[in-house]
């Protein structure tokens, strides 16, 4: 399951969405909820595309599907888990792989964290690697 992917991105923030849903969602639940995030049609995303990608999910243990029922759940540690993918692909990663091609760090802030410390050293290493990869980064 890559969460690059913009489908299964789309579908794992869905389904955090509705996680908090009491009595579980269905796979038109999840269908809509995906539409309505990434504001495509009904022909866009399809409920058979859902109940693949809930397929995977259960495959992975993210999302049950308790006894004979057509409803799914999403228990603690999976919400957790799906959070911190998510946050971490667009809130980490991105703008790491995105301040690499930049050559020096910029501006500097007018208060310099340990996270701003963490992120440039980041950085740093990831040009480092890319380097030694001979991937080229500039723009």
């Amino acid at each position: 399951m890559d969460i690059n992917k913009p489908r299964i991105h789309a579908a794992l923030a869905a389904v955090l969405a509705l996680a908090v849903s009491p009595d579980g969602f269905t796979v038109a639940d999840l269908a809509a909820q995906v539409r309505s995030l990434t504001g495509q049609s009904e022909h866009g995303y399809t409920i058979r595309q859902a109940a693949y990608d809930l397929r995977k999910l259960r495959g992975k243990g993210l999302v049950v599907k308790p006894g004979r029922t057509r409803r799914y759940h999403v228990p603690g540690k999976s919400a957790r888990t799906i959070a911190a993918l998510l946050t971490l692909r667009d809130q980490v990663i991105a703008p790491i792989l995105a301040g690499i091609r930049r050559p020096g760090p910029g501006r500097p802030p007018t208060t310099h964290t340990r996270i701003d410390r963490d992120y440039e050293k980041l950085r740093d290493d990831m040009r480092t690697l890319f380097h030694d990869l001979a991937i080229d980064t500039a723009a």
